[in-house]
């Protein structure tokens, strides 16, 4: 028994030296990349592959040509963002047709309406032309892949929505809110669809994801009380509006005047 035991006791540190030394032997010999190379290969039009990758995107292309050229509707007049001090043609249309089109998702998820819809104006990346509209020309207005949140505000932070366009001095997209501007530079007048702002009521806000996250400075959105994600992109809002109607509508009327 005595010898048994000595021997399974000289098995065990044979074993455990082995291992050590196996350990020891990889570790030892770390790689290191001591070359590279390559080459520089040219790409022309008498290459055959070029045909051949063209030949295979080629029916992608023209069935994708074919849905953004569709024609959905017809424009009267030419929207523009650059025509308008504290409102535009453009800048109406957009957020008068994002609250249209948002509310309905809005109330049948939660039960409750949207108030005001708030856009930027940068994010107006060129104008709607009078005449056919299609597919292409959302794409060329909102390039973005900027999805509609609703946001529930309270009363200081619509006030600050007011100053915040004043301050920037620029035509923010703006709807079922009308203010105006004191003497002083203030907002005075605040109305909410028509009525004055209530205390501890929560406003409805619809903007794009990128906004309600605080982008352009908009830091009023964060101090959200509530945020409901749509999964509706602001591009594809313009699109089914486009197929809704034979022509585009817009309401002109006065959102913000100035004393």
């Amino acid at each position: 028994m005595v010898k048994l035991k000595n021997y399974t006791l000289l098995m065990k540190h044979f074993v455990l030296l082995l291992t050590f030394i196996l350990i020891s032997a990889c570790s030892s010999h770390p790689l290191f990349v001591s070359k590279i190379e390559g080459k520089k290969i040219g790409i022309s039009d008498k290459q055959s592959g070029v045909a051949e990758i063209e030949n295979y995107i080629k029916p992608y292309r023209e069935h994708i040509d074919k849905d953004l050229n569709e024609v959905l509707a017809y424009c009267p007049e030419t929207l523009d963002k650059s025509k308008g001090q504290w409102q535009t043609n453009i800048g109406c249309f957009l957020a008068d047709i994002t609250l249209e089109k948002s509310n309905p998702i809005f109330l049948q998820r939660e039960h409750k309406s949207i108030d005001i819809s708030f856009l930027n104006h940068g994010g107006i990346r060129t104008i709607i032309p009078k005449g056919n509209v299609t597919a292409r020309n959302a794409y060329e207005v909102m390039p973005f892949e900027n999805s509609a949140v609703v946001v529930g505000l309270k009363q200081e932070q619509i006030i600050e929505i007011a100053n915040y366009i004043i301050n920037e001095k620029k035509p923010h997209p703006l709807s079922g809110m009308t203010f105006t501007i004191s003497k002083d530079n203030q907002p005075i007048n605040i109305l909410v669809q028509g009525k004055p702002l209530e205390k501890d009521k929560i406003y409805y806000v619809v903007t794009s994801d990128y906004l309600s996250n605080g982008g352009d400075n908009m830091t009023f959105f964060k101090n959200n009380v509530e945020r409901h994600d749509l999964d509706y992109k602001l591009r594809n809002i313009m699109i089914d509006y486009f197929k809704d109607v034979d022509t585009l509508k817009f309401d002109n009327s006065i959102r913000i005047t100035k004393e």
